[in-house]
């Protein structure tokens, strides 16, 4: 059979197994490793190259995905999330070099153990190809996947189990970060009817001002007119409620009385607009402190961050690169556009020469070499082209090179890198599976059993007493330290609050960073201590 429609039926066959859901748990992508393990040890093989080429778009895309929120996380209110998972990722490390030393276990087997235990498919590539031998790699990868999903979703689960009602019920805020969430977003029309409103103006309505729900247009001669900058409430005035139905419901209580069966109309096109955040003027302050109706008169109706849409409160602080949707009349519309940023207009269009010559130049960086006294430490072909992928997408642009591409066309280049690499990997240490196996048998399972309980229990105990966190904080903080989504699967599928999404989202591009960093680091200092 031809190499080539071996790789296509690995990766097929991989994909079409890790949608399989075993009491909510399923492999993704990571699956192909499993069929490319069998496959080679049958001694199939495919085409040379591809696995290498896999690996630079993958992480050149994680890079890219993780830029506009691991630096800034840094410096922002999230730090606290991503201190916790910087320190989850060095405890994993930790325990893997002792585990290496007191097992004598090779180094490129225990970096294997690590990368599967914290489930990062980025450091199986980066310690993949910074070793002689990457099919131990990825043996201990495959050893160690299952343990480190499957640990990390029971100890959620038990979390869960153990922590009182209270702990784990929603709690509204008025901050952004807890603002971030995937609900539905509906339109609901509210009449106003409580005369200690009249005369007042939406941001000086308490329960309005700190809701995640914003008036977008009011009923004025049987037309739905965008917010006037000036706009003041009055009896028998008809306004559009957007968020989600639970905010939209307590706001309802003060304005005045709900119409459950009437949900308003779509906003006309052109008095809509989508814009990407690039000016100084906006990025960095609150929708309070910006004062956009009344200076301008529009409404940021949704704001789209990390891939997932929410409505703002007047809390909520801009970032760069967030995507607004603005409500307003079209001449308004159009002066704030160059204020805000730029309107998207190529949303839909790749920049593949981007794509090349952003990979080039990482490959390059990853090349150059630092020695240290004997250690030499280069970012390889991983490293490179991951923080080259975080700058740009830092900067969303350098020169002529973009740092931005259409989330459909990022999900495609990330998982059809991972899907060449993963069968490339799965290949190769196919063979091996069998001998290493053998010589070393539960001791693998026990490592990376340690390896992730460590830093698990750790990574909650710190949490919880050093940096005072709720539950949901502690948890999805710890689900991202550990780059676990299944984890966070179980958090949000047990409770409606936002606090595990926003913590998860605050820790996982740290921790991801990290260990694709920290995973090579670590196996060139056991080959040479």
């Amino acid at each position: 059979m031809s190499p080539l429609v071996i790789l296509l039926c690995i990766i097929a066959a991989g994909l079409l197994i890790g949608r399989l859901s075993i009491l909510g748990i399923s492999f993704g992508t990571s699956a192909i490793l499993f069929v490319a393990l069998l496959v080679g040890h049958f001694g199939w093989t495919i085409p040379d190259g591809f696995g290498t080429l896999g690996l630079a778009l993958f992480v050149y895309c994680v890079g890219i995905s993780a830029g506009p929120t691991f630096f800034r996380g840094l410096a922002s209110r999230g730090k606290v999330m991503a201190c916790l998972g910087a320190v989850i990722v060095v405890t994993g490390a930790v325990v893997t070099w002792c585990c290496a030393k007191l097992l004598d276990l090779p180094a490129d087997l225990a970096g294997g153990l690590m990368a599967g235990s914290m489930t990062s498919t980025p450091a199986l590539g980066a310690i993949s190809e910074s070793v002689e031998d990457p099919a131990a790699v990825a043996v201990g990868f495959g050893v160690a996947y299952p343990i480190g999903i499957i640990s990390v979703v029971l100890f959620v689960q038990l979390a869960f189990k153990w922590a009182s009602p209270e702990s784990i019920a929603p709690t509204p805020s008025s901050s952004d970060s807890d603002a971030l969430q995937d609900s539905s977003i509906q339109r609901r029309m509210v009449e106003i009817v409580n005369p200690g409103i009249v005369g007042k103006r939406p941001s000086q309505v308490e329960v309005l001002s700190d809701s995640r729900c914003q008036i977008s247009r009011v009923l004025v001669q049987s037309r739905w007119t965008p917010t006037p900058p000036d706009y003041a409430f009055a009896i028998g005035d008809r306004v559009m409620l957007l968020g989600e139905y639970s905010e939209i419901a307590r706001v309802a209580e003060t304005l005045g009385v709900l119409h459950e069966e009437e949900k308003a109309i779509l906003d006309a096109d052109h008095e809509r607009k989508t814009v990407v955040v690039t000016s100084p003027e906006i990025y960095g302050h609150t929708l309070k402190a910006l004062k956009l109706r009344s200076r301008y008169g529009v409404t940021v109706a949704r704001i789209r961050r990390y891939e997932i849409e929410f409505v703002p409160s007047s809390q909520t602080q801009i970032l760069f690169g967030d995507r607004l949707t603005l409500v307003g009349e079209s001449s308004n519309l159009a002066n704030i556009e160059p204020i805000v940023g730029h309107r998207p207009r190529t949303l839909n269009e790749t920049d593949l020469l981007s794509v090349v010559i952003g990979i080039a130049i990482g490959i390059f960086v990853g090349h150059a070499e630092l020695d240290f006294e004997g250690l030499t430490i280069s970012l390889g072909i991983a490293g490179g082209p991951l923080m080259v992928g975080l700058l740009l997408g830092h900067f969303r642009k350098v020169g002529p090179i973009r740092g931005s591409f259409p989330p459909a066309a990022m999900m495609l280049m990330t998982e059809s890198g991972l899907a060449l690499f993963l069968a490339d990997a799965g290949i190769k240490a196919g063979k091996n599976v069998g001998p290493v196996l053998a010589e070393h048998g539960l001791v693998l399972c026990f490592a990376a059993l340690a390896i992730v309980s460590f830093p698990l229990l750790i990574g909650y105990c710190m949490a919880r007493f050093v940096f005072g966190l709720s539950l949901l904080q502690n948890l999805g903080a710890t689900c991202g330290g550990m780059t676990s989504t299944p984890g966070l699967a179980v958090l949000t599928g047990a409770t409606e609050s936002s606090q595990p999404v926003t913590s998860y989202v605050a820790a996982y591009p740290v921790a991801l960073v990290m260990i694709t960093i920290l995973g090579p680091l670590l196996v060139e200092i056991l080959n040479w201590i």
